[in-house]
Order: structure tokens, then sequence, then C-alpha cells
């Protein structure tokens, strides 16, 4: 299983309205792609900010590796700034 941690900047978001805008496209598009569990944890009440964690499962560990590499290289390349990324991949019975 694989854990990402992710903030991100909107520098075009004016409005919360706005700034969900690009976090409905950020959790779609990772849900979409990799078939991940998404939610928004941290920064609710900035415009600009926003902490998603994905969550995803693979049979095996460089599986949930991979998966977490494409997923910030994915949203390196986005209109939005990648602002930092932690993640964890945990084998199971550790």
């Amino acid at each position: 299983m694989g854990i990402l941690w992710i903030e991100l900047h909107f520098p075009e978001a004016g409005s919360l309205k706005g700034k969900r805008h690009f976090v409905r496209s950020a959790k779609a598009q990772l849900q979409n792609r990799f078939g991940a569990s998404v939610a928004e944890v941290d920064h609710h009440d900035l415009w600009q900010r926003a902490g998603l964690t994905m969550a995803c499962v693979a049979r095996e560990y460089r599986d949930a590796e991979r998966l977490l590499d494409e997923a910030v290289r994915y949203l390196g390349g986005q209109e939005y700034e990648l602002v930092r990324s932690e993640r964890e991949v945990v084998r199971p019975g550790e």
C-alpha cells in the first residue's frame, strides 16, 4: 500500500470556489489515472493552497512505489504548483 501526502499551490485561484475547481480536478485525475483514494486533508480555508492525501494498493511493493512516483510526476506537470510531497510505502505485516 502506498500513501502520498501532497501540498498544492493554485496561483490562479482567487476564491474558495476557484480553488475547489482545481482540487476537484486533481482528485478526479488521481482517482482515474491511478485508481487511488484521495481526500483533501489540510488548508481548507486558504484560497490558493490544498493538502491532499492519496492512498493506493498494489500487489507488489515496487508497483506501489511506481504508482506514487507517477502521481508525483503527473502533479508536477500541471498548471498548479506541487509545493511538497511525502510518501510512504507499507509492506503487509509491517
